[in-house]
Formats: C-alpha cells, structure tokens, sequence
C-alpha cells in the first residue's frame, strides 16, 4: 500500500463501486489508533490501511481497508472500532453540534468458504433513529488470475497464491502444474508493464512480495518454493537486465558511431548480461535473454 499506492485505485473501484480514473491523489494516514475502554484504560488498535483519495475535483473520500487470512468472527467488531475512531479523528465541533463522518469500510479475505460472507452491516441504534453502512467483503479466491489482470487488480496478485492452497500436495509432486501457472503469472505482469499500466519498480514490488507470500505459506513444500522462485527469480532478473540494456543502448550507440554500431550494441548487451550472471541467473536464462535481445 505504501510502495505501490496507485494500485489501490482499480482496487476501491472495484469493492465500492466507484469510478475512479487512476489519477487522483492518494494520502496515507497513520495506523494507530487507540480505543477507550470502559475501565478508563485505552488500547492501542492497528488498521491494516487508512488512507484518502482525492480527484481531480477535490472531492475527498476516507477508506480503511482490512485484509484477513482466515475468518474471523470479530473482524466486524474491530471494523467498528476502527470506523469510530477515524471519524472521531476528523470529526467537527461548531455551536454545540459535533459532526462525525464514517469513512468506506472494507475486508479482504484471501481465504474463503461458504460461511464467508459477501457484505457485512453494522447497525447503530440512536435516540434520534436507526442508522447502518455496509462493509463489503472481497474474496480473493473468487477471482481467477484473467480476471485479475482484466480488471488490473495488481494488488491481489501478490496474493494469489493463497488460491492455489489446496493442490500444493499436488504441485509438490508435480512442480510443472505450478509452473505452467506462474508462468502466465509472470507473462501478465511483463505485458501490464508493456502496456504501460504498471511501471518497472511495481512489477518488481509485486513479485518479490509475490514471493514472500509463497515462501510463508508453503513452508512445507520445497519444490513448490523453488519452482515458482526459479521462474520469479529468473524473470526479475531478466526485464531488468532488459531495462539495463535499453537505459544503455544510447550511450553505447555513441561508443558504436567510433567503433561500430554492432560493437556499441555488443558491450551494453555484454553489461546486462553480467549483472544477471552476478546475481545467480542460470545460463539457460542467460542465453534465452540473450537471444530475445538479438532477435528484437
């Protein structure tokens, strides 16, 4: 959410129903909020996001956003708690009449079952009437990696994994099952970056937190880790050695125009390729790389 904000907007368009077109400005708040107990004594709650979105208008909308891995009975509990306390932050005191204002509510489950459900309502009973706002619910095992990338919710993709769960026994006997997967995985991430809808430093982020998703929840299954690493790894290493090549290719144009063209192309090819090297890609990857370059 900090390093990749602008990946939050196809995301709340997405839970809320909103229609934001992907430049509005995006201010993070601070997590930490403490709660007043009965006892006089307070605790100390952390929000997994709390952030605003601004257009082009100025028109300015809080949103708090939980994600869950397992259910949890209480997360609505805690939704209230952390709704109240964010509108009590902002809230407005004029002539004896305070004015708080309830920010957009969400949870993101990245597991899920039947009893997991599609909206949760919290209810407030009042003097002065009865109020409710929905939570919507995302489930992240309802979305398929295509629709995933349609909808360019490049935020879940880090946790996709979590939806391929129950056949890792599977992949850990079969690891190409997983990596003809994540294959596609990784195709879809280099295409969002041709097509401009991502920049190189947020596929990056994406796939090492990709990673680190994987290597926490599949502790147990060693060629499950290395085989999506390998392709992770080996793809990383490759789109920036591309960008190396090409951030290169200008100034070892200008070499060429003394020595040759074909020499100038040569050295900054050989300068991508020796990063790659030094960071443990295989030559296998190293000559495909190599051959992409050549043939584009």
């Amino acid at each position: 959410m900090n390093d990749c904000s602008q990946l939050l907007i196809p995301l709340i368009n997405e839970i809320f129903g909103k229609n934001y077109k992907g430049d509005e400005k995006i201010i993070q708040h601070p997590n930490e909020h403490f709660i007043n107990q009965q006892d006089g004594k307070s605790q100390k709650r952390i929000t997994d996001s709390s952030f605003t979105i601004i257009d082009s208008s100025g028109n300015e909308a809080h949103f708090i956003i939980e994600v869950q891995s397992t259910p949890d009975s209480t997360m609505i509990i805690r939704i209230f708690e952390y709704a109240t306390q964010v509108a009590l932050d902002s809230a407005a005191l004029e002539n004896n009449r305070l004015t708080v204002t309830i920010p957009n509510a969400s949870v993101i489950f990245l597991r899920s079952d039947r009893s997991t459900p599609d909206e949760m309502i919290i209810e407030i009973i009042t003097p002065g009437g009865n109020v409710n706002f929905k939570v919507p619910v995302m489930k992240v095992k309802t979305y398929s990696l295509r629709e995933i990338f349609r909808k360019e919710l490049y935020f879940l993709l880090p946790f996709y994994i979590f939806n391929k769960e129950e056949d890792f026994p599977v992949y850990e006997k079969d690891p190409s099952k997983l990596k003809e997967e994540y294959n596609d995985f990784v195709a879809g991430i280099d295409k969002a970056v041709d097509d401009k809808k991502i920049s190189v430093y947020y596929r990056r982020v994406i796939l090492d937190m990709s990673k680190k998703v994987l290597e926490n929840i599949a502790r147990k299954y060693k060629n499950v880790r290395k085989g999506v690493g390998e392709i992770m790894g080996g793809r990383v290493l490759e789109h920036e050695g591309k960008k190396i090549f090409n951030e290169g290719r200008k100034e070892g144009m200008a070499v060429g125009e003394v020595r040759g063209r074909s020499e100038g192309r040569s050295e900054t090819l050989n300068a991508a390729i020796d990063f790659m090297r030094s960071n443990g890609m295989s030559n296998e990857q190293i000559n495909r790389f190599r051959n992409s370059i050549l043939n584009s």
